[in-house]
Parts: C-alpha cells; structure tokens; sequence
C-alpha cells in the first residue's frame, strides 16, 4: 500500500483515498490526473473495496487508455481481461457485441469509420438518384450525426423547410440501409448503447450492480448523450469518480459541454470537491499568466496552479510589423534554442487556424528546419489546395492528365467511373491526352466532360491579363471549390486555407522578384511590362546575365514549381528531430519545453467569430489558457502588426489576451510602437488609409527632389488609390509595398510603376 500511495501530494491522496462517493477532481493542466485515476484504480483493488469486473474507466482516446493499463500494470500487477477500460465508443462496442440480440444488431456487425460513413451515404444518394450537389453526401453525414449526437432518430427530427424535411427522409432511408446491411457508425454506437439501456431495466439493472466504480477522464469534454450514457449505467450505490478541468473545456464545436460538471454536481449529490493544483509541469511565470487571464471568465467552478519549481524564466513577448518578420523572428528564436541544447521536437509552434501554418511552413522550408505538422496535413499536402493547385495545373497545361483526374469530378459533375474509363481508352487509342480525347466521347458522359472544358476554356480565357492573386482567386471562384467548401458544414478552415493560397502566391510574387502585377499566364506577357520600360532587359540578356529560372518562366508555372518543391521537401522523416506545428486545439494533452504562441491579434486569436458565438469568448479564452499551459520552460508570445490573410492585408491591434497578462511576468523582445493599430492597451482599430509601422524606415528620396514616405497615399492607374506600408532598396532601386484595398498588398519598382500622390 505505501508504494501505491508514495509520492503523492495532500490532495491527490486525498482524492486516491476518498470514500465509495460520487466525487469531482478538478485537476489542473500538469497537476498529475493520470496518475490520480490509475492510483485510485489500484487502490480500490488493493484494499478489496472493488474486483477488476467491478471497475470502469473512460477515457477520450485510444491512447490515455492504453497509458492508463500501462501505468496500472506497473502499480499493481492484475488481470485486465475484466477490467472495462476504454474510450467511449469502445466500451460502447463492447456492451452491444455482448448483447447483440437486445441490441437488434447481427452478431458480427461492422463500424463505419468516417470514410466508410461517407461512402455508404454517396452509395445511397447515387442508389435513390438524389442530386448530390443539392444534398451534398459530407452535409449529409453532419446532419445525422448531429442528430444523433443529441439522441434523435430521424422519426424525431423535426425539418424546418422542405431542404430539412428531405433530409430527414434521408436519414431514415440511411437508417434503413444500415440496419439492412448490418453496420454502425460512430455516432451510432453511443445512441444504440443509451436506448439498449433505456428500454431493458433487467440489463440497466445488471450493469448497475456491476459497476460499482465509474472513472471518467477529461469530464469537461463529454457532450450530452455520453453524460446521459453515464447516468444510464451508474445506479444509487455507485461512485462515480469524475475528473476535469473546465478551464479547459475547449471542443464545444464538437458537442462537448461544459455544464455538465456543474450537472454532475447536482444529478449525483457530489460533496467531494477536490481542487489539483500543484502543478508539475510549468514554472511560475507560466503557471502566474495563465491563472490571471482565465480568471477573467465567469462561471468557474475556480482554482489556482502553482508550483514548487521557482519562476523561471519571464514570458517572451515580441510584436512584429509584418507576418513575415514574426516568422522570421520566430526563426532566430529558435536557431538560438537549438544551439541552447532543446532538441527541436521539444519546440512546438502553435496557431489558432491551420491558414496561419503556411507562412510559417515557408520560413522553415526557406531555411531547411525539419519540421512536422502534428495532427494535421503541410499546407501543400492538404487536400483543398491540391484541388486548388490541380485547377491551376490544368489552366497552365490542359494536357496534365494527373491534375484533370484530380478535379475532372470535383466538385461533383456526374462524370462516374465509366466515362473516365471511356476516355481513358480514347486517350491511349488515339495518343492524346484525356483533355483532347474528350470530343471522342458521346453521350451523357460526353456532354458532363465537355461542360467541364467549357469551365477550363472560360476560366483560361477570362485570366488572360491577370496577375497571379487575381488569377488565383478567379479559378478559386469559378471552378467552384470555393462555393463547395463554404457549403461545408466545417468548411471554414479549408475556405481559409484556399484564402492563403492567394497570399503564398502574393509573397512568391514579391520573395522571387516578380512584377506583381505582371499577367501571370504567358512568358511573353511576363517579360512584357520590364521589356517595354527597359527594351534592353531581353530573354536573352536575362539568361546570360544568370538571373533566376523564375525571371524566364510565367509566374504562373513558376509558383506551380515552388508548390511542388515545398511540397516535398522539409517533412522530417519517421523519429527525426523535428519542430512540432500545430493549432492550439491539437496541442491539448501535450507539453514542450518551449512554446511559441502566434497571431495573437483581435479576429485572429481570439477568433471573430467567438464575439458572435454564445460563450465563445470565455471559451477562447480557455483555448488561450491551454495554449500557455503546454509550456514548460519557455513560453514566447507574438503578434503581427499586419498579416497577410485571405489575400489581403490586415491590419492588427493587439489579442485583448495580452492585456489580460500580468506585466510583472513579461519580457518584450522589440519595442512597442504604440500607434492607432497595435500595442498593450486598447486602442481605436485602423481603418483603410492608415499606414503600418515598417522596421525599416526610409529616410532618402527618388527622382526630383520628391520623397516616397510611408504612408503616403498614392494612385496607380491600374490598381487605384492606395498606402505605402513599407520601403525598401536604394537610389534606383527602391521598391515600395503598398495595399491597394480590395487588389490586396502590392510590391512595385518605383523606377518602373507610374504613381501619382494624393495630397
């Protein structure tokens, strides 16, 4: 018994030791919940209180399961084969599998992943001749399992509109389908699960007298059904040990609710309050930031981390005028915490949205650091962008036959698997591409396919003249990619993600010295702004003269090869020492020894969506909190006076976060310019006009006597009136960014573009 219970601090024996109670550990990030749960476990089996069969522990994942067995089998040797561990969807598995019958269930049924689950539904759109594009199958899928999440079959679901009435249908027509073929989904699982209790009191009775110790792990997580799944099986004797941290309640979009603590509280009589706040992770610093902003949330069951461990370092605060100086910052800080010693798989990244990790990917990628995405896909390799790049394949060569395959049927056009093997067959026949061998094929098929080429040819001729971000977001446009995602129950991320297309293309424009308002399609309109203001800068003279591949190529195929080569390049392979990417979401449960937190700017983080949202502040606020709290030595916090986001430039004011941060426990690495868009205190929003602060200031003057400031507000004939932010080079070669408004961030050779001031 002193083995099992050394080590432990006041209140995690407190909590090990608790009577046979229903109980609510409020355990803070670091504070050692795991071992808390697993103790408690080897406890009741060492002082008889329980048997293996009369224990059952949840958990959220596969993974906290198979930690918990491990940590339980080192503790106290057992017989697992009783023991009901697991997340709840495999305990969920295995109560129907045991009582298939009651279920109404074949004995060896089959669990629908979530590819599988779309398939089926596609099969049963196509099956019942359902327009797809009207009832899109992912739409579909979200809308039952929505429903069944909070526990309704289709019978009672109510349809708001004729569109919701036809859904309705269609799940209940899905229902059918899966019951006839003997499948589960997910979703299905826990309803089946909650309705085989509800109905049979003998087996709800049983299970009652069973499981006498109920754990449950990240409590603040579960969404209704699971809670009501739990109230199903705990009966008036038993104890249901639950443990959370609401002040890290952060999947509400998934269903989760954090009132369900407070529930808890009140469903199950629960005296036993015990507050985990020794923390072991984080120094003081940290743990003193992260305790003073989450304070600022309201209906808090409420607690305070500490540590025993000293202050450590101050919290690194750094405020950049532009994205690309923050990653470039972020860069030098990190070449520094390499050469302290920290491997690079202890240093994690995190952003709020996944568009936030392309300018970060291309700072690494430029400076050959490995790095790995955790628990998501590079920019490149995700699979909107790979449409995105295959439409832009095909505009630049109609005859690539891997990208026509990739988008030929996305978004969905009805051209099935027959007619692509038709043409495949006229392709090989007549030795031509698949593009060119579509007037070989008649029929319905024929007419789909020659739809689709009436998109390439329009979208082709319509780009002409464009620049490369305007091109860019026609083919977005008009392909029809970016209406699909935005249909998208959770499309907004991959919509953000095509927006960041249009501003890496914006900034290979201007890293690769392209004209950026240079026609993107064709090398002959590439060369023909420089060629005309400078008739002896020739193809020719450009290649004696070394100049980059990219000065001889469209800048259209020149960005189709830097996509490739970013694409490929960089991903750290299998156990290499690489930087940690991630959002903030997928940091929970992780912890590195220095974390930079970025993009800390109002809309960006917190989200402007949560000012809409009911509690979606206090619960970005929380994501804030679980951010600070991956930290264990180092934390380091950023924000950009301008970002590049969507195509278009932002311009920031500080995260209200960092005000909510205790200045005593903060370090700023750059000086604060405290204009009308940025710095620690809330100042008025910067309206179109106002000029952003440049680290670079320019002091000299071009041509007569006439000197280019930032902030002067100037025209272009083509692109109207805009602001200088920034200035860069010298005498004849000075080059100014400026934003244009709605035409975005422009970079322009002032010894080339015609400007006009405006006074």
């Amino acid at each position: 018994m002193d083995k099992i219970l050394e080590n432990l601090n006041p209140e995690q024996l407190a909590a090990v030791t608790l009577p046979a109670q229903s109980a609510l550990i409020l355990a803070g990030a670091g504070s050692g919940k795991t071992r808390v749960l697993t103790t408690r476990i080897a406890w009741l089996l060492k002082t008889g209180q329980a048997s293996t069969a009369g224990i059952m522990a949840v958990t959220f994942t596969n993974k906290a399961a198979r930690e918990m067995m491990l940590r339980l089998s080192m503790l106290f040797p057992v017989n697992t084969r009783n023991l009901w561990v697991g997340t709840f969807h495999g305990l969920c598995n295995r109560l129907l599998r045991l009582h298939y019958r009651d279920a109404a269930l074949p004995q060896s049924f089959n669990i629908l992943d979530v590819q599988d689950q779309l398939s089926t539904i596609k099969r049963l759109l196509k099956t019942n001749n359902v327009d797809d594009e009207k009832y899109p199958p992912r739409n579909l899928m979200y809308f039952i399992n929505g429903a069944k999440e909070r526990g309704l079959r289709a019978s009672d679901v109510d349809g708001q509109d004729d569109y919701e009435r036809r859904m309705v249908e269609l799940y209940g027509m899905y229902e059918e389908q899966c019951q006839r073929e003997g499948v589960v989904d997910f979703a299905e699982l826990l309803l089946r699960s909650c309705e085989l209790l509800e109905r049979n009191q003998t087996l709800r009775e049983h299970y009652q007298e069973r499981f006498r110790h109920i754990l449950v792990d990240e409590f603040q997580d579960t969404n209704d059904l699971q809670y009501k799944w739990l109230k199903l099986l705990a009966g008036d004797r038993t104890a249901v040990f639950a443990v959370g941290d609401d002040d890290q309640s952060i999947y509400a979009f998934r269903g989760a609710n954090v009132g369900n603590m407070l529930s808890f509280q009140h469903d199950f009589q629960v005296n036993n309050l015990i507050r985990l706040e020794r923390n072991y992770r984080s120094y003081g610093n940290i743990l003193d930031a992260a305790n003073t902003l989450i304070a600022h949330n309201t209906h808090r069951l409420g607690k305070n981390l500490h540590t025993d461990a000293g202050d450590g370092e101050p919290i690194r605060v750094c405020e950049s005028p532009s994205d690309l100086n923050e990653v470039q910052w972020i860069l030098d800080e990190v070449g520094h915490l390499i050469h302290d010693g920290i491997p690079r798989s202890e240093i994690a990244v995190l952003y709020r949205s996944n568009a936030q990790s392309r300018v970060i990917e291309h700072g690494l990628f430029s400076a050959g650091i490995p790095y790995r995405v955790y628990g998501g896909l590079r920019f490149f390799e995700r699979a909107e962008i790979k449409h995105a790049i295959a439409y832009l394949q095909l505009i630049d060569n109609p005859d690539n036959n891997a990208a026509f395959l990739r988008v030929v049927n996305f978004p969905a056009r009805g051209i099935g698997a027959r007619t692509i093997e038709s043409l495949q067959e006229m392709s090989r026949l007549h030795d031509v591409s698949l593009y060119a061998a579509i007037p070989y094929i008649s029929g319905k098929g024929g007419t789909a396919l020659a739809s689709f080429v009436r998109i390439i040819q329009g979208i082709r001729s319509e780009v002409k003249n464009m620049d490369l971000p305007a091109l860019i977001q026609t083919v977005l446009d008009k392909s029809g990619l970016l209406m699909y995602y935005q249909k998208e129950k959770d499309g907004t991320d991959r919509v953000e993600n095509l927006g960041q297309l249009v501003s890496a293309a914006t900034q290979f424009l201007s890293e690769e010295g392209f004209l950026l308002d240079a026609p993107a399609l064709v090398v002959e309109q590439a060369h023909a702004q420089q060629t005309v203001d400078n008739p002896l800068l020739t193809v020719d003279r450009v290649i004696e003269a070394d100049v980059p591949l990219t000065m001889i190529m469209s800048p259209l195929a020149a960005f189709l090869t830097h996509a490739s080569l970013e694409a490929g390049e960089n991903q750290a392979d299998e156990g290499q020492d690489a930087l940690q990417l991630m959002t903030v979401h997928s940091a929970k449960g992780l912890e590195f020894d220095a974390v930079f937190i970025t993009g800390l700017e109002e809309g960006l983080f917190p989200h402007e969506n949560s000012v809409k949202e009911n509690g979606g502040l206090e619960e970005e606020r929380r994501l804030m909190y679980v951010a600070i709290t991956r930290a264990r030595k180092r934390l380091y916090l950023s924000y950009a006076q301008t970002r590049m986001l969507h195509g278009h430039m932002r311009y920031n004011i500080s995260s209200r976060f960092l005000s909510e941060l205790p200045e005593e426990n903060l370090k700023w690495l750059a000086p604060r310019k405290q204009s009308v868009y940025s710095g620690i205190r809330k100042e008025p929003v910067a309206q179109f006009g106002q000029p952003a602060v440049s680290d670079k200031p320019f002091s000299g003057s071009f041509g007569k006597s006439s000197e280019w400031q930032i902030g002067q507000a100037v025209i272009h004939k083509k692109f109207g009136e805009g602001v200088i932010v920034s200035l860069e080079g010298e005498r004849a070669n000075i080059r100014a960014r400026i934003n244009f408004g709605r035409f975005g961030m422009k970079l322009l050779d002032l010894g080339i573009a015609k400007l006009e001031r405006v006074s």
